[in-house]
């Protein structure tokens, strides 16, 4: 297997531009790419779109901000979309002001959205949302009779996520709940770039325990302090 190249943190998020569109794993901030996140702030980038399970945690305290808050804190967004913001009052501030838009999408919903993406596919159909806001300007399809919301793939420029090992080939396992949206994510990016807690050699390890093969993986950063 081939290696990928270890870089850091800096160096992965030098790739983005302006206006990109992210993936970024983690749900209330378990499994988030915080090194990545961190560097990403640091960096200035804005203007991009954000598609995230959700907008992580705050509620005014700025020292307690988790997952992507503390970039949503920087404006880095003109869009986000994600199925929870409620916990994240700057999010809501800047929907109601204008600032940024917000698209929400039911979590079942957005996670076939992601997987559609990166497996090809044009699209899917569900019954979820159906009659509700979330079918303005979507098209309806009737299946035997059932109504159905044809819902469009996702895909990024860059994905970041978070793993608990990655060999030097890519291959990803994850750790409990910060698993979350990263396989789906991790196939669903142009550039992939995974923090990982462990860097190993290739052949270190088990098979089984292997989530994410390294086909999707591009770049790799060991996880640090942040």
């Amino acid at each position: 297997m081939k290696e990928k190249p270890i870089i850091t943190a800096e160096e992965a998020i030098a790739m983005i531009k302006d206006g990109d569109t992210l993936m970024v794993s983690g749900f209330m901030g378990v499994g988030t790419p915080a090194g990545l996140m961190k560097a990403l702030g640091e960096s200035g980038r804005k203007d991009l779109t954000l598609i995230c399970s959700d907008n992580g945690l705050f509620l005014g305290d700025e020292s307690a901000a988790t997952g992507v808050a503390p970039n949503v804190l920087k404006k880095q967004f003109k869009k986000y979309i994600a199925s929870h913001i409620g916990l994240n009052k700057e999010t809501q501030r800047q929907m109601l002001s204008g600032e940024a838009e917000v698209e929400l999408v039911p979590q079942g919903t957005l996670a076939e959205r992601i997987r559609s993406g990166g497996t090809g596919l044009g699209g899917f159909l569900t019954p979820t949302g159906v009659g509700t806001a979330v079918q303005e300007g979507k098209q309806v399809i009737n299946v035997e009779g059932k109504d159905y919301l044809l819902e469009l793939p996702l895909k990024s420029d860059y994905t970041l996520i978070r793993a608990a090992k990655a060999d030097k080939a890519g291959n990803l396992t994850y750790s409990a709940s910060a698993r979350n949206f990263a396989p789906l994510m991790a196939m669903a990016g142009e550039t992939v770039i995974v923090e990982a807690d462990e860097i190993v050699e290739i052949g270190t390890l088990d098979p089984e325990t292997v989530v994410t093969p390294g086909i999707f993986v591009h770049y790799i950063v060991q996880r640090g302090e942040a």
